[in-house]
């Protein structure tokens, strides 16, 4: 018997886990690339190292999460490409903040729908 009701469609404790583990690990990326590299390499390069550097968190989410790694991965794509409006605007870090929420959100929702699938057989 599944201890969660059937009308379950969101797991807040997943969803705030998961927002959280994604912005320490991408501000903890940020601080070490900010080390290790000059500024230069972000002015040229910073539209593709940022993508992949919040891919690669949101995969590292979703191993210390237990979370689908596909569908994390599928899912940070999809809630960073807001974010892309506030880099434009000049608001980079509020964009990452914005995605960071809704990539928990959206591990939220699929997580409830895991804990509420019938179990097989």
């Amino acid at each position: 018997m599944n201890p969660e009701p059937a009308n379950n469609l969101f797991d807040s404790r997943t969803a705030v886990l998961a927002a959280v583990v994604q912005v320490v690990l991408v501000i903890a990326t940020a601080l070490v690339l900010a080390l290790l590299l000059p500024k230069s390499f972000f002015e040229s390069w910073g539209w593709l190292s940022g993508p992949v550097a919040w891919l690669v968190c949101a995969a590292i989410t979703a191993l210390i999460l237990k979370l689908d790694l596909p569908r994390a991965v599928f899912g940070a794509a999809l809630v960073g490409i807001p974010s892309v409006v506030f880099v434009i605007l000049g608001l980079h870090w509020l964009g990452a903040l914005v995605a960071a929420a809704l990539f928990g959100v959206w591990c939220g929702r699929y997580a409830a729908r895991r804990l509420t699938a019938p179990a097989s057989a």
